[in-house]
């Protein structure tokens, strides 16, 4: 099914050395600091992800403080889940300008201060600027940095390090749930909103722990991906199509800016130097315009990589792999969501509520969501498993269970099907390993900012839109047929295009699975 790893633009050798020069392996390579990576994105999906999962804790005391109606003040939860999503493209930005840790540090004091403000509402329209907007931005700048760090610390245990970080968003809505519920009681919804800003804060602390590789320690992670001396030749001449077919952009561009760039840094500290006679008021100035033209510098470059990442020649669109997979993540994420809006009005319908009350079906689907995150991360590990089959058969079990749950009228059924749900969700972990293998961990910031985008799309318009249906036809059954048959479209794109586009993810090679 899968085209070589030269042709999607992935080198592998069999020996860990360039030229004849061993290369000792880094020891924060998939282990040592990378777990402290880790952590800090498990608590990242805890803080940010978690809270937004407990947000109808929330939405109730909205309701009854500013007597608007129930659509109305939904939008305040689905601007700030759909804003975190849909910024992605955004934060790449900043990501190539600043790095993962100013980003993160930066998106914690936002979402504090979305969460401090919000405490002070008036209206349900000031909470859209406060909450939705300020808050739901401070999420994205925090959540994309999480997720990328992950990436580029490891090399063999990608989608276990994925899976592990994730599921703080399973324990996140526990834990937050209960903690916004006791707050409330305790305190006051405003108090609460106060409380959890300050809580907030830590993201600045998780943001602090994301350490950037070093150039030393991202040309030993990548040691695995160059090929020996006598593949040199074959790998020169796939450059090209790989260029073409995956988005890989040319480097020749940055070298011309960068020699612009150290010529503009060069006539600075010229006249630095030659100014050392002068004044020190003059000296102070030299060194603010030192200052202002690195900065202009850095911006100017982020800028051009970011631009070049989605509008170039080389664009990330000119993957049809990845294109597909961007139209996939339009339809697949309001299919999950949906099942939380609309099983306790099943529920309701079938009579099961009593049996409900003891365990209820969305509980269900969390629990296990968390486990499949790590069991399918440790099963796209495997030496002899495809991470992109892996992806495609949790997304045709999850479509199937979408499509058969309005059949399942007992209480049993109904949560076998739950349990298949949150185990097949789990794929949402091998989300970031599919996009860099699709574009390399390079772009890997701009790339599942797209991704994210377009789930975030799905996240705001997918309730709404099932919520329509159910006006129209008084049945909630067809917003999980039409839900799923959107979501299936989707997916036979990722099935289909490959074959089209004669790119695809690549398989794990031996040398891989044995670094």
């Amino acid at each position: 099914m899968y085209a070589s790893r030269e042709d999607i633009g992935y080198n592998f050798g069999e020996d860990s050395k360039v030229g004849n020069k061993p290369i000792k392996p880094n020891p924060n390579i998939d282990g040592g600091w990378a777990w402290m990576i880790v952590f800090s994105s498990f608590l990242v999906h805890i803080l940010i992800m978690g809270s937004q999962m407990a947000l109808g804790i929330l939405n109730m005391e909205w309701l009854e403080e500013f007597n608007q109606s129930r659509g109305l003040t939904a939008w305040v939860s689905s601007l700030s889940m759909g804003i975190t999503l849909i910024v992605g493209p955004f934060i790449g930005l900043f990501i190539t300008m600043c790095g993962c840790r100013k980003t993160a540090i930066i998106g914690g004091i936002l979402n504090a201060l979305g969460w401090i403000l919000s405490a002070y509402a008036s209206n349900v329209h000031y909470l859209f600027l406060t909450f939705g907007v300020t808050a739901g931005v401070g999420s994205g700048m925090v959540y994309l940095p999480a997720v990328v760090m992950v990436g580029q610390y490891f090399q063999k245990r990608r989608a276990l390090a994925q899976g592990l970080s994730t599921t703080g968003t399973g324990f996140g809505a526990f834990l937050m749930t209960a903690l916004l519920k006791y707050l409330c009681r305790e305190f006051g919804w405003r108090n609460a909103m106060f409380i959890q800003g300050a809580i907030s804060l830590n993201l600045c602390v998780c943001g602090a722990l994301m350490r950037p590789l070093s150039h030393k320690d991202a040309s030993e992670k990548y040691v695995v991906r160059s090929n020996s001396e006598d593949n040199q030749a074959k790998d020169l001449s796939h450059s090209a199509e790989t260029i073409k077919s995956n988005g890989v952009l040319s480097e020749e561009p940055d070298k011309n800016q960068e020699a612009t760039n150290e010529e503009v840094l060069d006539s600075v500290k010229h006249i630095e130097i030659g100014g050392k006679s002068r004044s020190g008021k003059n000296m102070y100035g030299l060194r603010i315009l030192k200052t202002v033209s690195q900065l202009t510098v850095t911006v100017r470059k982020g800028f051009g990589i970011w631009h070049s990442s989605y509008f170039g020649a080389a664009s990330l669109f000119t993957n049809r792999v990845f294109v597909a997979f961007i139209i996939w993540a339009l339809f697949a994420y309001s299919s999950f969501v949906i099942p939380f809006i609309h099983l306790p009005e099943i529920v309701k319908q079938y009579n099961l509520s009593s049996q409900n009350n003891i365990f209820p079906l969305t509980s269900i689907i969390a629990i296990v969501h968390i486990f499949g995150k790590v069991i399918l991360g440790i099963i796209s590990d495997l030496p002899c498993i495809s991470t992109w089959n892996v992806f495609l058969t949790a997304n045709f079990t999850l479509v199937t269970c979408i499509l058969t749950l309005p059949l399942m009228q007992t209480y049993i059924s109904l949560a076998v099907i739950c349990a298949l749900i949150g185990f097949s969700s789990g794929y949402f972990s091998l989300m970031p390993v599919v996009t860099e293998d699709l574009v390399g961990t390079k772009h890997l910031a701009n790339a599942y900012g797209i991704i994210i985008c377009a789930n975030g799309i799905s996240a705001l318009l997918g309730p709404p839109f099932a919520g329509w249906i159910y006006d129209i036809t008084h049945k909630y059954d067809f917003s999980f047929y039409i839900c799923g048959l959107l979501y299936m479209v989707g997916i036979l794109f990722l099935f289909i295009q490959p074959y089209i586009g004669k790119k695809q993810p690549r398989e794990k090679s031996t040398e891989e699975a044995q670094v």
